[in-house]
């Protein structure tokens, strides 16, 4: 046996026994690639080679949007931006039958989408939407899928930071503005998608509507919540026009945030130093992964796994259209155990080659990466949303698992789609010339 196979064996073995014994992913990663460097005699000085490679792995300036949207994202999430878009939600759609499961959803594709967070969403409009679906008649475990997955919708409308990452891992092979107008349609067509549930589920339980609203409280609901929509505009507007980069943008996000809390007097000064210790708690966490994974992404290329990968496949499965599948079902199943982040920096450097050479976009695959992993973000047992859902619902996981699965269904559709049929993502960077 080489001490290349041995080498590769000794990564992915250490990597998911780690994980198995309850080691935190960024840990895992770090000692499987030292683990590895150290069995290489070329690379007798494992520790101090990750050393290196995880310093120049955040050595980016990309990289400061993800702090900055994280900021963003904990000034919205306590700025009331939510109940603002929760009330124009409910003046769109609340007088259909079953009304307020469609709130949810709309509600949670506009606040995840600017404050580019999942779990914001998942707290801030659940926290608000769980009481009232109840009152309406929704039960509780059937609301609490609805919120999970519908907060999925905020990490493929821009501006996301899984998407920034997925940039970085990609190596420059896709900009953060393509991927940032190529999130649009696949994020509304989950949205779309999972008020068909929705609505399926709203006629079986016989779910009243609720009072139609008079036009002038559509314009007054539109009006208080049209600055925070405004910042959609201006971010996503701003990097796509080259007004600014996705960092700047990031930075303008704050400031846009800040003047709104205090605008709308939810936001006082007494209040920053908790956000910041927040924010900055998260980045941490997300800043030590993507230094981690970015070692063991070098780790891969040296050890030429992507193109090990690559042959394989292509020699072992003919039909380019097997091989998306068996990709998706792979990224399928490392998304119940592994977080979105990490999997990114891991699996991009693996799967992109491959699917490169067999003609997909960059853009598109990572729209297909991002959409996939979002599915594991609702599914047991690492679900991150999972658990936040129930936590806000106040109810135990197992009795979300079987209404969820009809919505799980709906997203692993949209995501068949959206594989299959490229222009759902690449239509709108084409259109802006990106």
């Amino acid at each position: 046996m080489s001490i290349e196979l041995i080498s590769i064996l000794v990564l992915f073995i250490s990597f998911f026994a780690m994980l198995g014994y309850g080691i935190p992913v960024a840990y895992s990663i770090g000692i499987s690639t030292t683990l590895t460097l150290l069995l290489n005699i070329a690379f007798i000085p494992g520790i101090t080679t990750v050393a290196q490679r995880m310093t120049t792995g955040i050595d980016n300036f990309a990289l400061l949007a993800i702090p900055f949207f994280v900021l963003a994202g904990e000034l919205m999430n306590k700025g009331g931006i939510a109940n603002r878009l929760i009330n124009f939600a409910k003046s769109l759609v609340g007088s259909l039958p079953g009304g307020l499961g469609y709130v949810n959803i709309l509600a949670a594709m506009l606040f995840g989408a600017i404050s580019g967070s999942a779990v914001a969403a998942a707290s801030a409009i659940g926290g608000v939407m769980t009481e009232r679906m109840e009152d309406e008649g929704y039960p509780v475990p059937v609301s609490a899928s609805i919120n999970i997955t519908s907060s999925t919708t905020g990490l493929l409308i821009p501006p996301s930071n899984v998407l920034i990452v997925y940039a970085l891992a990609s190596g420059g092979a896709a900009s953060v503005a393509a991927l940032f107008m190529a999130g649009y349609l696949p994020g509304i067509l989950v949205g779309l998608a999972l008020m068909v549930v929705t609505a399926i589920i709203v006629r079986q339980k016989k779910i009243k509507s609720a009072p139609s609203v008079s036009l002038k409280r559509l314009i007054s609901d539109f009006g208080k919540a049209f600055f925070s929509l405004l910042m959609l505009v201006i971010i996503v507007g701003g990097i796509v026009q080259g007004i600014f980069t996705a960092t700047e943008a990031a930075g303008v996000s704050i400031v846009y945030a800040l003047i709104l809390g205090f605008a709308y007097k939810t936001i006082k000064l007494k209040d920053l130093p908790a956000i910041l210790l927040e924010s900055s708690k998260t980045t941490a966490i997300v800043m030590f992964l993507v230094c981690t994974s970015m070692a063991m992404s070098w780790l891969f290329s040296f050890e030429s796994i992507p193109q090990l990968l690559t042959g394989f496949l292509v020699e072992t499965v003919s039909s380019p259209f097997l091989i998306f599948l068996v990709i998706n079902l792979t990224l399928l199943i490392v998304g119940t155990f592994m977080d979105m982040t990490p999997a990114v920096l891991i699996f991009t450097p693996i799967f992109l080659p491959v699917v490169t050479q067999l003609g997909m976009d960059p853009v598109h695959f990572g729209i297909i990466m991002v959409l996939n992993l979002c599915i594991g973000l609702c599914t047991p047992p690492v679900g991150t949303l999972l658990f936040v859902g129930a936590g806000v619902a106040k109810i135990s996981v197992t009795k979300i698992i079987k209404p969820l699965v009809p919505f799980l269904i709906a997203m692993v559709v949209v995501l068949m789609f959206v594989t299959y049929f490229p222009q759902l993502s690449l239509w709108l960077p084409k259109a802006f010339g990106l």
